[in-house]
């Protein structure tokens, strides 16, 4: 059993429904120290938009009651957009859903951390988000995908400058762009079968607790897979 923090501490999990999700409330619910887990998702409120900003404010002012929280985790994200799937070409391109993708994937987790940071209580505390290994730059030798591969960029560059600056009022913030390894659930139930190892949800969130567990306090964000690896950015 992994657990984050010495003491009792609370946490909230957004996208709390999805596979990913859904498999990190399980784990902090059966951590000892945690003693409350909060969970946000369309399916607890039918009203949580994640596009709609107002939506997002209102949720963070539900979920202030039952915090201050020492960790919040985002496991929101989309790689098929409105039925379409990642782009192996500059032909098939679309504007619109590169938008899209940049919407859900960039924009959207930036106004969920701007609602939810001041929910973190003081003192030690950890945001970490869901993000992907193509999100790295360095890392990218095979190329396509560029929608989804293009807002993760874009997301890892948003929680490195939103890192440096919350960490000026909380130093022991510890903000974490995570990469989960290929999980067995809706989003890559298309493309599963190219994959060499597929991991389950829980298999996956036990990794990426245990890298949580072992990332030390340093300016900025950090970009670690679930092996606890760091990713170059």
């Amino acid at each position: 059993m992994t657990t984050l923090f010495p003491s009792g501490y609370r946490a909230l999990v957004v996208g709390a429904s999805g596979a990913i999700g859904h498999a990190f409330v399980n784990a902090l619910q059966l951590d000892p120290q945690c003693t409350h887990v909060e969970m946000v998702s369309r399916s607890q409120d039918s009203r949580f938009d994640l596009l709609d900003t107002a939506s997002l404010a209102a949720q963070a002012k539900a979920s202030a009651g039952a915090g201050p929280y020492r960790l919040i985790v985002d496991a929101t994200g989309a790689l098929t957009i409105d039925g379409v799937g990642p782009e192996k070409s500059l032909a098939a391109v679309q504007p619109d859903v590169l938008a899209k993708s940049y919407a859900l994937n960039a924009i959207a987790p930036l106004m969920v951390l701007r609602q939810f940071a001041p929910l973190l209580a003081p003192g030690p505390s950890i945001y970490a988000k869901l993000s992907a290994r193509v999100g790295s730059i360095t890392d990218n030798h095979m190329g396509g995908w560029y929608g989804y591969r293009a807002s993760k960029a874009a997301l890892n560059m948003l929680l490195q400058t939103a890192a440096i600056e919350l960490q000026r009022k909380q130093p022991e913030l510890r903000v974490v762009a995570l990469q989960p390894g290929t999980v067995r659930s809706n989003l890559s139930r298309p493309f599963a079968a190219s994959v060499a190892k597929l991991l389950e949800p829980s298999e996956s969130v036990t990794g990426m607790l245990a890298a949580l567990q072992g990332l030390t306090v340093r300016k900025g964000a950090h970009f670690v897979d679930y092996q606890g690896n760091d990713i170059p950015w």
